[in-house]
């Protein structure tokens, strides 16, 4: 922005004619901006008029020489965040002992700040809309993020049922503790690999915890967000072999970067896109950025010498991309070898199944690696035209849909005919409801949020897998969304009541 030609010469102008400060004149500059963007007819553009007047801020800040608002990482009193939007960034940098919840005007459920929120354990309810107008500092309020409402000024009585419910939830927590070191293993016998999906090295401690086998996702563009600079080789290192070797002999599985759409970074340079989550992003966004993507590829060869570590690519598309990605990995480990610096002989390489593209050719795909990982969230968006971050179509994001249902069974069946695994790991695997349908189509592992752990592990210990094959041969005759939902949750629901009472 500040380099912008046309708002340095609008700032100008209104300076020199007009004879206003430059503050003010900055702040109409980039109110114009706001303004703009805030009329385009696309939800993600729109919502980047908030940016837009987050900088304006800023700026303002550092010319008056006042220090900036405090940030969310800086709050020094437990409260309730209200706010327009949080960035996946945002979010990640909430403070859970400080942040109770928060509230958006905008976005949705599924999208990967809901994520991170139920990763933080943190309740939220996002895209309010223009309701939020009614919230103001001061006001007590009764966030429920289960049910995704809000009540200002609660009575007694309803503050008092829901302190019944935390006791309730809080008791069904610790009666889970029993089973921590307990298989996730059905009732007739069929082990899962149940692991844990983390954004951060120092999400190990939660991860042992909560009785997970291992990491089946490790974020990683969540060392990169909220920093001026790019981290180094040996930051990165450090990262992933504390986490490898912190839960050794389990497996760990790193993603690759997965930048762009809504995560996004100020060092590298991305410009604006219409439609980003179709946009330059993930392995795509690697490829063209190769030494961006050669630093953390030789990071994780690193870390690979000190335990279990597997490497997963985002965003696959097509063949070519997983050729391209494994030459650089190739590339890395000859550079490696020259350095005589160790690493593991087998690294396993799997892709994520995120686009209909990628399920429809998994016999493919399977020839050439070790593992599949269904990205559930990103498989529904995409195969259902559904934008995860829009709550008007938020009702025909389906994860029970036949459509979606037979794109995972499409890619088990790729997998298992070339002696190869799926998982899960995406918002699907840590619903209670939706687990045993997975087991039935074949999913042999599932990765979720350390929090959601225990609970994934009792529902499977819970059901056999006869039930679930039952279950998923009925949703895949089905044309129903609707039909097959219900009849998945009377299935969870009667194998753990406790799960769905309150």
């Amino acid at each position: 922005m500040l380099e912008d030609p046309i708002c340095s010469r609008r700032c100008r102008n209104s300076s020199e004619r007009i004879l206003v400060t430059a503050e003010f004149a900055f702040h109409e500059a980039s109110e114009k901006y706001a303004e703009a963007l805030g009329k385009v007819d696309d939800a993600y553009l729109s919502e980047r008029a908030a940016d837009i007047r987050d900088v304006t801020q800023r700026v303002l800040s550092n010319l008056m020489s006042q220090p900036p608002c405090a940030g969310l990482a800086d709050l020094t009193e437990p409260c309730i965040v209200v706010a327009h939007d949080l960035t996946p960034s945002d979010t990640a940098m909430l403070n859970p002992t400080k942040v109770l919840g928060f509230i958006t005007e905008v976005g949705s459920r599924t999208s990967h700040t809901a994520i991170l929120a139920r990763s933080l354990r943190i309740p939220a309810v996002l895209g309010l809309g223009e309701a939020i107008g009614e919230l103001h500092t001061g006001q007590s309020v009764l966030l429920d993020g289960f049910n995704g409402f809000v009540v200002i000024d609660p009575s007694k009585q309803m503050l008092f049922e829901y302190g019944q419910l935390v006791e309730r939830q809080t008791s069904i927590e610790k009666s889970l503790e029993v089973i921590h070191d307990d298989a996730a293993e059905t009732r007739d016998g069929h082990r899962i690999i149940l692991s844990s999906n983390i954004e951060r090295a120092a999400d190990v401690e939660s991860v042992l915890q909560s009785g997970a086998t291992g990491v089946g996702l490790f974020r990683t563009e969540f060392l990169f967000i909220n920093r001026s600079d790019l981290p180094s080789e040996e930051e990165q290192f450090a990262a992933y072999r504390h986490v490898t070797e912190s839960l050794a002999p389990d497996p760990v599985i790193i993603r690759t970067l997965d930048l762009g759409g809504d995560k996004l970074l100020s060092h590298v340079n991305v410009a604006a896109e219409m439609n980003p989550f179709l946009g330059w992003r993930a392995i795509r966004l690697c490829l063209e950025e190769k030494d961006l993507f050669r630093t953390q590829l030789r990071a994780i060869l690193r870390a690979s010498a000190f335990g279990d570590l597997k490497i997963m690519y985002p965003m696959v598309s097509g063949v070519g991309e997983l050729e391209a990605a494994n030459e650089l990995l190739d590339e890395c480990r000859e550079q490696l070898r020259a350095e005589d610096i160790a690493f593991a002989d087998a690294v396993e390489i799997g892709v994520m199944i995120e686009t209909p593209s990628a399920a429809m050719i998994a016999d493919s795909l399977a020839k050439r690696v070790q593992f599949f990982s269904i990205g559930t969230n990103d498989l529904i968006q995409y195969t259902l035209a559904v934008d995860r971050l829009n709550e008007k179509i938020a009702h025909l994001y389906e994860p029970t849909h036949p459509g979606i249902l037979r794109l995972i069974k499409a890619t088990v069946d790729a997998g298992q005919a070339h002696g190869i695994w799926t998982g899960i790991c995406g918002e699907m695997a840590g619903d209670v409801t939706a687990v045993p349908l997975l087991l039935g189509l074949g999913v042999t592992e599932l990765s979720v949020t350390p929090s959601m752990v225990p609970r994934v592990k009792m529902l499977i210990r819970s059901i056999k897998m006869s039930q679930a094959r039952e279950l998923a041969e009925f949703a895949l005759d089905s044309d129903s969304p609707k039909e097959i939902l219900a009849r998945a949750k009377a299935l969870a629901k009667a194998a753990v009541p406790s799960f769905f009472e309150g």
